[in-house]
């Protein structure tokens, strides 16, 4: 708009000519940003910003973007020090959070794919292909993380409390597995149920969270904690449940479910 005589600021208004969600305009901002303004107030005191919704969702994206690999360490270590507390354990930690991570990427290549490349969006009536929004992948983990993090204390207390009686790292992974797998694929398929019902709100980015959550539980669930879980440990044997004896007798007694031998007994 025309500058009021004497103005210290004015603005102007660009309209590009292709969508806000076209990488065409991201670049257009990034060209006015780095080339063209530079350029035109070289040797001068003028500050030129760019602002609007597409410069905005941008500048969010790059700065959620930063912060991410320190969201993601904050609470893998957090997750792992409860497990790590609760098993008395090393790798049991580490699994989890290997698992976790699996399939929170498995999660966001199935929203890349149906929203970003425009897999099966259109015949689901959430438009056409997009941009993903900047703030999905924060909210999805922190959700997500919290969901794994239940299933695995679910299915290895009951791992951890035979292995306690027996002593026996095999027989213990099969009375765990046997006894929570129904449970826990039965929790994860009511959640999927509900998740997927967000897509038929009619919302892209509700949709979004839906669709990513729910493939997040069906992988996490059905494959990662049913199958991976137990064969990983299978594998790793009596390893499990090491800890070395200076580490366990400074930490704190803590579990998930009390064992007998931790009763004291009725004189």
């Amino acid at each position: 708009m025309p500058a009021a005589p004497g103005a210290k600021v004015a603005l102007i208004q660009v309209i590009p000519t292709t969508a806000p969600q076209d990488t065409a305009t991201s670049d257009l901002i990034k060209n006015l940003r780095t080339t063209i303004i530079p350029q035109a107030t070289q040797g001068t005191t003028l500050h030129v910003y760019v602002g609007g919704m597409t410069a905005i969702f941008g500048d969010f994206a790059t700065v959620i973007t930063g912060k991410l690999p320190l969201f993601i360490a904050v609470i893998v270590t957090l997750g792992c020090l409860l497990l790590f507390v609760a098993f008395r354990s090393l790798l049991i930690p580490a699994t989890a959070a290997v698992m976790n991570l699996l399939a929170a990427g498995a999660a966001f290549g199935v929203v890349v794919a149906m929203f970003q490349w425009g897999w099966l969006s259109g015949a689901l009536g959430l438009g056409k292909a997009g941009p993903v929004e900047a703030f999905l992948p924060v909210i999805m983990l922190a959700i997500l993380f919290g969901l794994s993090m239940d299933y695995q204390v679910f299915l290895v207390s009951r791992m951890h409390e035979e292995w306690v009686h027996s002593g026996d790292n095999s027989r213990a992974i099969k009375v765990g597995q046997a006894t929570t797998g129904r449970v826990i694929t039965a929790a994860a398929a009511i959640m999927v149920s509900v998740f997927v019902a967000f897509v038929f709100g009619g919302e892209r980015v509700i949709a979004e969270f839906g669709i990513g959550l729910a493939a997040a539980v069906a992988i996490d669930a059905m494959i990662l904690r049913t199958v991976l879980v137990p064969a990983v440990m299978h594998v790793l044997g009596a390893r499990n449940w090491w800890l070395p004896s200076t580490v366990d007798r400074h930490l704190p007694h803590l579990a998930v479910e009390p064992t007998s031998d931790a009763v004291p007994e009725e004189a």
